[in-house]
């Protein structure tokens, strides 16, 4: 076993030794004095064991049990969170045949599970649990490639919600909303076709307009602020115009209210047609019209 030896400072009388190191097979150090000193006094020397470092893998060995061996706990009704731990590790998640769906790896186990019992309840039916000990990013991989390689190597398949491009399972980062379209270069360019005519182009050549009280990304009205909701629900590619934007759309809301005589903000087109504002979009979604509309 390897130690650690502690050695307090020699106290000697000046003058002061020097000590050389010189290289040697032995490996042993030469002091030299130029004068006689005192005796040395050498205090006792404490011995402490050095405790050998465990392994990481050794780490995921001892926490994480086989898949196969790891106990299934039913993960049905509403008490999720009280029968899986909270703790870090790896799940994986079974359907009601028993047929395993998903592993994953997770800082908050009872979490992610309740998250996918709410969004997938017909695929997670039970769940197996292994807890890790030491909770870095690499030995939480370790044991999650050692679930997946045995299921693996048992069925020949990966589980479905782990085959490339399945976005079932994973929470997706949020898409980049488009930018908000700007009708001129600016208030200051001379413009070489007429501005209602830009709009009529705008409208016809786009399946979604929506005309509103600043940006998409940012609305500076409620009205507007629940047509750019209702548009993102419907999951339809749009584009939006900013019509309180005096650099880039100047003279633009006179200019709308003449095109498509409808006095008020937010104004949405489809198919080149004015639908109308708000509350006349709100209706048709909620009846279900908007859908309906949006797919011819």
């Amino acid at each position: 076993m390897a130690t650690i030896i502690h050695l307090s400072p020699i106290h000697t009388s000046p003058p002061s030794p020097r000590l050389f190191s010189p290289q040697s097979s032995q490996n042993t150090l030469h002091l030299s004095f130029n004068s006689h000193p005192k005796p040395l006094s050498f205090p006792s020397i404490s011995l402490k064991p050095c405790a050998p470092a465990r392994p990481r893998a050794l780490v995921v060995t001892s926490a994480v049990k086989s898949l196969s061996e790891t106990e299934l706990v039913s993960v049905e009704g509403e008490e999720v969170a009280g029968k899986l731990p909270s703790e870090t590790g790896v799940y994986a998640v079974f359907d009601q045949n028993g047929e395993l769906q998903f592993v994953g790896l997770s800082r908050n186990i009872a979490a992610s599970v309740l998250v996918h019992r709410k969004s997938v309840p017909e695929l997670c039916h039970s769940v197996k649990v292994g807890i890790v000990d030491e909770p870095d990013r690499t030995v939480l991989t370790e044991a999650w490639k050692s679930w997946m390689e045995e299921h693996i190597k048992a069925t020949g398949k990966v589980p479905p919600g782990n085959e490339s491009g399945n976005a079932t399972w994973v929470r997706q980062a949020p898409k980049k909303k488009k930018p908000d379209l700007r009708l001129t270069p600016g208030r200051h360019v001379q413009l070489t076709v007429p501005l209602e005519q830009l709009v009529d182009r705008l409208v016809k050549e786009n399946k979604v307009v929506a005309f509103i009280k600043g940006s998409r990304s940012a609305p500076l009205c409620g009205f507007s602020q629940r047509v750019v909701g209702i548009l993102e629900n419907q999951g339809v590619d749009y584009e939006s115009v900013d019509v309180l934007d005096e650099e880039y759309n100047s003279g633009l809301r006179e200019t709308l209210k003449t095109y498509s005589n409808w006095p008020t903000f937010p104004q949405i087109f489809v198919n080149g047609e004015l639908v109308g504002g708000c509350d006349i979009l709100t209706s048709m979604h909620e009846k279900g019209e908007l859908a309906s509309l949006l797919k011819k």
